[in-house]
């Protein structure tokens, strides 16, 4: 495996359409993610969470699968749910925290900036940030973070989904 791509920047104010960056990611787990939730849009700008059921409909993805909530004044984002194979790579489990309240996770982090650049234009996002943590394994993540919303005008969760990029 080659050097990480540099297919989101940590200002979040890369050029171009974020959908142009799909062929830089490899992971198969994130590529099928993203393909799960454009099927759900039927046409809208983005579906909403009642339009999904990842448990039986794409069972294989749930252990990767991070859902947010979008908070708004001030914005911030709260763990929803946390799949099991992420949760495995975590120090520990953010179930129901605010990122706001977690250290490398509050502004002007790069996820931060990433899924508040979500939020702000409605459009998902390919990204492919540095490890962080523990596992010296792990050189860097592919992901990609997908707006929902009831209302095509708000996005009040995130679904993202996570793949670990190993040395090996």
């Amino acid at each position: 495996m080659g050097a990480p791509v540099d297919v989101a920047r940590d200002d979040a104010t890369q050029a171009g359409d974020p959908m142009d960056q799909r062929e830089q990611i490899r992971s198969k787990i994130v590529l099928s993610g993203h393909d799960y939730w454009q099927s759900k849009r039927q046409g809208r700008r983005m579906p909403s969470r009642a339009d999904l059921d990842p448990p039986l409909e794409v069972p294989q993805l749930v252990p990767s699968i991070i859902l947010l909530d979008v908070l708004r004044e001030p914005l911030d984002f709260r763990y929803r749910l946390i799949g099991t194979k992420v949760r495995g790579y975590l120090m520990r489990d953010l179930t129901g925290r605010r990122m706001s309240e977690i250290d490398f996770q509050r502004p002007p982090s790069t996820i931060w900036s990433h899924q508040e650049w979500v939020v702000e234009n409605r459009e998902p996002r390919f990204m492919q940030p540095p490890y962080v943590g523990p596992h010296r394994d792990f050189m860097f993540i592919d992901a990609v973070i997908l707006p929902l919303g009831a209302d095509p005008a708000t996005v009040d969760m995130l679904m993202v989904f996570v793949d670990f990029a190993t040395r090996r």
